[in-house]
């Protein structure tokens, strides 16, 4: 493991895109974190699919303290696990399979007695979404399975992929249509848990449709949770069209691209088109989009990683998603700094790319709201006067800071809001950093307040200008009607 006792230093928030860093074992501890913050993490992933809720709290606890120590603002994410199907226990823990293997999946299997005669699995539906031909894949595709018999709860497949099976090992329907519901009651207990915690997101795992994002936003509502919901795309009916993208999209507050599932169900050369298309959706429908799976995975058990996931993460950055996301890479890995600070350094070499900084961005597109209207009015006019050197929103939901962010700019974005949940909100958001200012005072001194606490986070000098977003409304969400431009004194 590496060296955690050096302080975390000036935090560098030089990345536009932000970085997800998943907390487990090798990062939960507060010093870990510190240095996850200090090297350009600006969202935590909570996995639910691993760990109890004492452990989680402890984590999101150290993950607060962190950044109170280190001042600034920071989004946590809950995963939640979803319907994710996997094969009982194997009697030795694995045997292999070999090409043309017959093998059993049966429900009726005792959970903790699979051999090579058969398996056992859990889901009351697969057996009926199952037919002769279709595929099932075990362990993210490693091992691919042709279903030849359906006799009630038996699975009768062919191994046309061999490999070795391990137990609990996730199992797919390639193609996709399994017929299981979105949430589970552990998922319920889970969203609860986040209501407790005040979680910035909660991600739902496996939705097929919109309407399972509907019934996600009424278990949190429920709950009493007042997370925005991002939705994970890794179900093929849901990319079987852009109309079906574009629902899923509008059922949420941001999406994830979750190739590691997707890619099992579509099959792995059809991940790449599939993730440009809904970054490029996500941007235009004005939500936040966070690319996922295998960024840097090899830095697990390596101190560098490989030339592809350099080129991986640059792609993410080119398509203009606002985060990549690390799972076992922080969660488990050897090297939870270092593979963070690498994300960094490539996504700041990235964006100093022309590319990603001149944009087209509904340039013909008509607005619906006047604060919307702000907000882009303010991002063409800081793009083409030279003279402007930060954009900055006085906000009180974020919304203004996120459509900002849908346009490519060099400059710095700031949020500034009096509420917590808001500022660790847009830590998400692709270029936003977070201010905190109360927002009960006079007018002229709340923008000249907003100016000095901005050149705390932004290299401004004495007759540089910024381009300020407020509404004359203090404290109501969705008033911001005034775009003004002040000087640097």
């Amino acid at each position: 493991m590496q060296s955690i006792s050096e302080s975390a230093g000036a935090v560098n928030r030089a990345n536009r895109t932000k970085i997800i860093a998943t907390v487990g074992p090798a990062s939960n501890r507060v010093e870990v974190l510190e240095q996850l913050i200090a090297a350009g993490c600006s969202v935590f992933r909570i996995n639910f699919s691993h760990g109890s809720h004492a452990d989680h709290a402890e984590s999101i606890a150290a993950i607060r303290q962190a950044a109170q120590n280190l001042d600034q603002w920071v989004a946590i994410l809950g995963d939640l696990q979803g319907p994710k199907i996997r094969i009982g226990a194997i009697v030795g823990d694995s045997f292999d399979l070999k090409v043309g293997q017959e093998l059993l999946l049966d429900s009726e299997i005792d959970d903790e007695m699979g051999t090579p005669d058969g398996v056992s699995y859990r889901c009351d539906t697969l057996a009926h979404s199952c037919a002769p031909g279709r595929m099932l894949l075990l362990d993210d595709g490693r091992i691919q399975l042709e279903v030849t018999e359906v006799q009630g709860s038996a699975i009768t497949t062919r191994v046309v992929a061999g490999n070795k099976l391990s137990s609990r090992k996730g199992l797919n329907l390639k193609g996709g249509g399994l017929a299981e519901d979105a949430l589970t009651e552990k998922d319920a207990r889970d969203v609860a848990f986040a209501s407790e915690q005040d979680i910035d997101y909660v991600c739902v795992s496996f939705p097929a449709t919109a309407e399972d994002m509907e019934q996600a936003r009424e278990m949190l509502d429920d709950a009493g949770c007042t997370a925005k919901l991002i939705a994970k795309i890794e179900r093929a009916e849901v990319v079987a069209n852009q109309d079906t993208i574009d629902r899923m999209i509008d059922s949420a507050d941001g999406v994830m691209v979750a190739r590691g599932d997707l890619a099992v169900e579509v099959g792995f050369e059809s991940v790449t088109s599939i993730q440009k298309q809904i970054v490029q959706r996500a941007r235009t429908l004005n939500k936040p989009v966070i690319v996922a799976t295998q960024m840097m995975e090899s830095m697990i058990d390596s101190p560098v990683p490989t030339r592809a996931e350099v080129s991986d993460v640059a792609n993410a950055v080119f398509d203009y998603a606002d985060a990549v996301m690390l799972s076992a890479e922080t969660a488990v890995g050897q090297f939870p700094v270092a593979v963070v600070e690498t994300v960094r350094d490539v996504i700041i070499a990235t964006e100093k790319n022309a590319i990603t900084q001149i944009s087209k961005h509904r340039v013909q597109s008509d607005f619906e709201y006047v604060d919307e209207s702000i907000a882009m009015a303010s991002m063409y006019l800081a793009n083409h006067f030279k003279a402007i050197k930060a954009i900055v929103c006085l906000t009180e939901s974020g919304s203004t800071a996120l459509w900002m962010s849908r346009i490519k700019t060099h400059l710095p974005l700031v949020a500034i809001s009096g509420k917590t949940p808001t500022l660790n909100r847009v830590a998400l958001y692709r270029g936003v950093l977070s201010v905190h200012l109360p927002h009960d005072q006079d007018r002229n001194n709340l923008l000249d307040d907003a100016v000095q606490r901005v050149r705390r986070v932004v290299n401004l000098a004495a007759g540089d200008y910024v381009a300020i977003t407020f509404g004359d409304v203090v404290g109501v969400d969705g008033h911001t009607n005034t775009l003004k431009i002040l000087q640097v004194s």
